[in-house]
């Protein structure tokens, strides 16, 4: 079992004619739960920036204005995601076994990473294995 997870979220987007990745923020989850914890707070707090709660009464009437059906729900993807139990599972499941997991959705000008791996995972991939002399 991996105790350890590495997590983060990146937007990405062009710039110039390049693509270019903002850090939204990295976490070292102690323990597999909260790395998951982590993944689903993110989630909702993309979402909920990409699509506040025109009710909200920090924002002044009329500031919020809804999209075109065409456009990606991306907020909706993410909430939908953070609800899918069967979803969590087998995320959970992949990070046991000490394998990346990669969650992402996307507008049209704007790629939403999450992403969580093994610190474990990390670690042993980078072990060189020693060399050994043949026995005499």
């Amino acid at each position: 079992m991996h105790d350890e997870f590495l997590c983060h979220v990146t937007a990405y987007g062009v710039c110039g004619g390049r693509r270019i990745g903002v850090p939204l923020g990295t976490y070292r989850a102690p323990t597999l739960a909260l790395a998951l914890w982590w993944m689903r707070d993110r989630a909702s707090w993309i979402a909920e920036r990409l699509d506040p709660d025109p009710g909200n009464p920090l924002f002044p009437p009329n500031s919020i204005a809804p999209v075109a059906d065409t456009v990606p729900d991306v907020p909706g993807m993410l909430r939908a995601w953070c609800g899918d139990m069967g979803q969590q599972e087998r995320i959970a499941e992949e990070l046991a076994a000490g394998r990346l997991v990669r969650v992402a959705t996307r507008d049209e000008t704007t790629e939403y990473e999450l992403l969580a791996e093994s610190v474990d995972a990390l670690r042993m991939q980078r072990v060189v294995p020693a060399l050994s002399t043949p026995a005499a």
